[in-house]
């Protein structure tokens, strides 16, 4: 059985005539979102991945086997909820689908529910009482198979938004005025 404990995020770094060539492993969400599991390459090898805890694999991430070898993840097809605004105008004019969207995916996120956020739509794993719900506030929800890519958490390592930390808050360090060293600090 081939191990594999390390993943190349999006296959950063790598040759793309190394992925182009790379054997393939499909997985759906459930599979991907466990940091060990069993899994069969397109070449008909057996793989165990081994990744820290809490890795989370994506579609087009490369997992690197103990022999060097690449395998390139496929995320596969699955049953999902497709939910789209209602482009219908019986709403009024003031009424904005993405409005919708974003009412939507609020509800869906106060429930902990996994959820792919699109430009244009969401995704979330079958379930009839939230399809009803959303049904409810006048949105489109089909079921559909396809690969199911939800936002990472507050526990994902996403990558930190450069460029927005930096310099706007450069009057904040000289507001202590030296006095943070006069608390005492005798552990003694």
């Amino acid at each position: 059985m081939l191990q594999v404990s390390k993943l190349v995020p999006q296959g950063q770094g790598l040759a793309p005539v190394l992925l182009r060539r790379a054997a393939t492993v499909t997985l759906d969400w459930d599979v991907r979102q466990k940091s060990r599991f069993d899994t069969e390459s397109s070449e008909g090898r057996r793989v165990g991945v081994f990744l820290p805890r809490g890795t989370v694999v994506r579609g087009g991430d490369v997992l690197v086997t103990q022999d060097g070898s690449l395998l390139r993840v496929i995320a596969a097809p699955q049953p999902v909820l497709k939910i789209t605004a209602c482009t219908d105008h019986h709403h009024g004019h003031d009424h904005d689908p993405a409005f919708d969207l974003m009412r939507a995916a609020y509800h869906l996120g106060n429930r902990h529910v996994p959820i792919e956020l699109r430009p244009d739509h969401l995704k979330i794993e079958p379930d009839h009482v939230l399809a009803d719900m959303l049904r409810a506030m006048h949105l489109t929800v089909a079921e559909v198979r396809e690969p199911f890519e939800p936002e990472g958490g507050a526990y994902t390592a996403a990558p930190a938004c450069h460029g927005h930390s930096h310099g706007h808050g450069h009057h904040s360090h000289d507001h202590s005025h030296g006095h943070h060293h006069a608390h005492g600090h005798d552990h003694g």
